[in-house]
């Protein structure tokens, strides 16, 4: 059972590169990725090794505490990330439920991010290739991590399936799941410029005169000592004990990771016997009242198409990942400003970046419609109305807000004088990024994660699309506002009062010309591919 379940991977996975060419490069580029991520993960490992085996051991201990922790934790926000066997779709094949488990466990390594923590676990225990005992184990300090990371994963999100079955729940933890993740960058930055650890009840401050592994061993070493007694550090760490002697301290480790591989077996077995026998409930859907947007839009193919986009940016959370970033934006300038000694000034950056998001939000507004689609293709609905359905409410909401960023922000930081080219920029940028998406989604349809799905979940194909798409988009919208920017920079750096105030009236008729251009120019397109974008958006289903 073990072999066919891995053939069954096996076979799914030969399948993508067969599916559309966006899959096949998605794959390719994510797998590229990872074997680059794991030759420098191996090489800085063994070289480290050869120089100070014991602050190598150190940061094996810590990082793969991380990867184990990120193993467990990200598949719960990023709820059915990876679903092609779904231990549920074999309830109807009577399989012994310990075979079930020990083939899903095997399987889950067949994956990207499985091969390469695999690969990678195995290939950092050969900083120890010096002490054969201690290469030993990390070997087996190795295998017992993937196993960790394999069925940690699998217990959680088998236990919380219950828990994350409502759409709604999933999608206000997958919202969630952006704030911690746009605080990493800063978060880091913040603790490599304070690097200040308490070592024996003395602050120790890291010079960089220091040694570099001196340096390092202060920072990590206190930090490393406490992770290595839990789940996540525990197999990291059996060939640091080995290589220093402390034999009882193997034993220790040993039990903390088996003991903890034990409990998330015995978790995963109560949790999928289960699941098998109690069929997934999708959860009472609330009653609405009233039509929501349909009512507040006028009763026109215009009006339709802009209720429903309306409430697409309200309810679905793949729009609101989107949503979530706004209100985040000024807190990640404020602390990339105080690391860096910028201060405040980088607050003028956010009036631009929020019209840029909005803006761009649309640029796949097809492929997010997914079967859908099918509505407007059947109905007829022209392309104007379908464009502009889609612009304003976005215009409608964008406008107000960006205007609101750049004023807050020019209060914050005293430069009142700048609100004028700020403003174009801003404006100028919001509507040349809707027209530029208005014009692009037409022609260019990529996958996106369906309806109900975590909108973390990235279908393979999308990633290298969706960067394709932002470079193209991002190179027009330069391009376009390249007057408005000239007349802003000048206004700043030289400066140029007449410039400054020019930058407003040129921009606000830059985004105005670039919308309506765009719309026309989408409108055309989309009358005259209304068939290939239908088949288009089918084939990622």
């Amino acid at each position: 059972m073990v072999a066919q379940l891995v053939r069954l991977k096996l076979t799914l996975l030969a399948n993508t590169f067969r599916r559309s060419v966006w899959q096949t490069i998605g794959l390719v580029v994510a797998s590229l990725y990872g074997l680059s991520i794991l030759f420098l993960a191996v090489t800085a490992a063994v070289a480290g090794g050869t120089l100070a085996p014991a602050v190598t051991g150190q940061v094996l201990t810590v990082v793969g505490a991380l990867l184990v922790l990120s193993w467990w934790v990200v598949p719960l926000f990023a709820f059915g990330i990876d679903a092609t066997l779904d231990p549920l779709r074999f309830a109807t094949f009577a399989i012994p439920r310990r075979h079930l488990l020990a083939g899903l466990a095997v399987a889950g390594v067949i994956s990207v991010p499985g091969l390469v923590t695999a690969l990678g676990a195995v290939g950092v225990s050969f900083a120890w290739w010096r002490h054969p005992a201690a290469l030993l184990a990390a070997l087996l300090g190795a295998v017992c991590a993937v196993a960790l990371c394999i069925v940690g994963s699998r217990a959680l999100t088998t236990s919380l399936a219950p828990l994350l079955d409502t759409r709604r729940s999933r999608e206000v933890l997958a919202v969630a799941a952006i704030v911690p993740l746009l605080l990493i960058g800063p978060v880091i930055g913040w603790l490599g410029d304070n690097v200040e650890k308490t070592v024996d009840g003395a602050a120790v401050t890291v010079s960089v005169d220091a040694a570099p592994a001196e340096a390092v061993g202060a920072v990590v070493g206190p930090l490393a000592s406490v992770v290595a007694w839990t789940p996540f550090g525990a197999p990291w760490a059996f060939a640091s004990a080995v290589h220093d002697g402390a034999w009882a301290l193997l034993a220790a480790r040993a039990a903390i990771a088996l003991g903890s591989l034990a409990v998330l077996w015995w978790v995963w077995d109560r949790a999928l016997a289960r699941a098998l026998v109690t069929p997934r409930g999708g959860g009472a859907a609330g009653v609405g009242k009233g039509l929501g947007w349909f009512d507040r839009f006028p009763a026109t193919p215009t009006g339709a198409v802009a209720a429903r986009s309306a409430t697409y940016w309200l309810r679905d959370p793949r729009y609101a990942a989107s949503i979530a970033v706004v209100p985040l934006l000024p807190v990640l300038m404020l602390v990339v400003g105080t690391t860096s000694g910028a201060g405040t000034a980088l607050l003028l950056l956010v009036a631009p970046a929020v019209a840029w998001i909005l803006g761009f939000g649309i640029s796949n507004d097809v492929g997010y419609d997914n079967t859908a689609f099918a509505l407007h293709v059947a109905t007829g609905t022209p392309g104007r109305a379908d464009r502009w359905g889609r612009a304003i409410p976005v215009a409608a909401v964008g406008v107000p807000l960006t205007v609101a960023f750049a004023v807050v922000a020019c209060a914050v930081t005293g430069t009142w004088s700048l609100l004028p080219p700020l403003l174009g920029v801003t404006l100028g940028m919001l509507g040349t990024s809707l027209g530029v998406s208005s014009a692009v989604s037409g022609r260019l349809v990529y996958p996106v994660p369906r309806p109900g799905e975590s909108p973390f979940k990235t279908p393979k194909g999308a990633t290298v699309a969706t960067l394709v798409a932002q470079m193209v988009a991002v190179a027009i919208v330069l391009v376009v506002l390249l007057p408005t920017l000239a007349l802003a920079g000048a206004g700043i750096l030289l400066p140029a009062p007449g410039a400054s105030w020019a930058a407003l009236p040129v921009g606000l008729a830059t985004g105005a010309v670039a919308l309506l251009g765009g719309v026309r120019w989408g409108a055309r397109v989309y009358d005259g591919r209304r068939p290939e974008l239908l088949q288009q958006v089918m084939a990622f289903g």
